[in-house]
């Protein structure tokens, strides 16, 4: 463990400032209890605060800058009244997995207490993947005439990107319970027929990992009724991008979702929130995600015992102090309460 690994500070907006702080906290004390220093932070503006000062949420020396770092942690970034012309808003987030080719998006759904689920589940443990770069998502740069009476988005699946992000699923699943469910609309879209096709043709090359295939409308459902069946659930931009919202909301609110945005030679490591600007700065933002999401980063520096302390903190804090609680899981347990409930375990875990 003796290098120093180089990370930048995407803090962004809103709430992003002050669950990445917490975050920080984190890794400093997992330099505290190996003994060494392991970190060189430095943060950079990138977001709707930064436009507002510069005319541009991902300033072009930024972005290059962003490049020469070992890994990336950011907050989240956007405000619902920064928009562009065209009525979107700031997604320079966004713009990073594009421009990295950070195509894999990794999002572990973990439930640690049974109250925190509406479901009072007993277990719901979960990892869902999301293809990053394309997808619907492949249309959102085009010029739109703002006196059109019809605008059509364009849904892209490629070959290149569907092979790399199915290998990636069934890779994870080994590392898991062997399983990986794929989400399509293939019985409708073309695209989506297509993007199964890949699949079915990948699989056999992992003669250990069952498969199974679900509908995007089917799996909003069972992802309800049975979410311990699932294991590696795999699908394109805009589906991932809905079911994580909804499968952070079996496991008590997007303040419990972390994600890691991956790719050949770079990631992003960030909540799976957005920014709540209407709670930025009021000390209730809860920081578990942003907390998760650093030892996701540690995971993919290969500093894997670091990363197992930071979960199992989190997980010790829920199981053993019940009353920790932040505002989003019906407790008043502040945001630098709940990143020092998770430091205090985490020096000795």
């Amino acid at each position: 463990m003796s290098k120093i690994h180089s990370i930048a500070l995407l803090p962004g907006d809103g709430i992003g400032v002050d669950v990445v702080a917490e975050a920080v906290k984190c890794l400093r004390a997992v330099e505290e209890r190996v003994g060494a220093p392991l970190f060189e932070f430095e943060e950079l503006s990138v977001g709707a605060g930064e436009y507002l000062q510069s005319g541009n949420p991902l300033p072009e020396p930024t972005f290059e800058r962003l490049k020469s770092f070992d890994a990336i942690l950011l907050g989240a970034m956007g405000l619902p009244n920064v928009r562009w012309a065209d009525g979107t808003e700031m997604t320079p987030q966004i713009e990073l997995r594009e421009r990295l080719d950070l195509y894999c998006g990794l999002r572990p759904i973990r439930l640690y207490a049974p109250d925190h689920s509406p479901l009072r589940s007993a277990e719901i443990d979960f990892l869902l993947i999301r293809e990053n770069c394309e997808g619907l998502f492949f249309a959102r740069h085009q010029k739109v005439d703002p006196d059109a009476d019809e605008v059509r988005d364009i849904l892209r699946i490629s070959r290149e990107s569907s092979e790399r992000l199915f290998h990636d699923a069934f890779q994870q699943a080994r590392k898991r319970r062997g399983k990986v469910t794929l989400v399509d609309k293939a019985n409708v879209l073309p695209s989506m027929a297509f993007f199964r096709r890949i699949f079915d043709e990948i699989a056999p090359q992992y003669p250990d990992i069952h498969t199974e295939r679900v509908y995007v409308d089917a799996m909003a459902l069972y992802m309800v009724q049975r979410p311990g069946h699932y294991d590696v659930i795999v699908t394109e931009n805009m589906f991932g991008d809905i079911l994580s919202d909804l499968a952070a909301g079996l496991i008590g609110g997007m303040g419990m979702a972390p994600s890691a945005d991956i790719g050949p030679k770079y990631a992003v490591f960030q909540p799976s929130h957005g920014t709540a600007p209407d709670i930025a700065g009021k000390g209730i933002a809860n920081p578990v995600a942003t907390i998760l999401s650093a030892a996701m980063m540690l995971d993919w520096l290969q500093l894997h015992e670091p990363a197992s302390w930071i979960w199992k903190a989190v997980e010790q804090v829920y199981q053993t102090q019940p009353s920790i609680k932040t505002r989003d899981l019906g407790g008043n347990t502040s945001t630098t309460e709940m990143g020092l409930a998770i430091i205090e375990i985490l020096r000795k875990v």
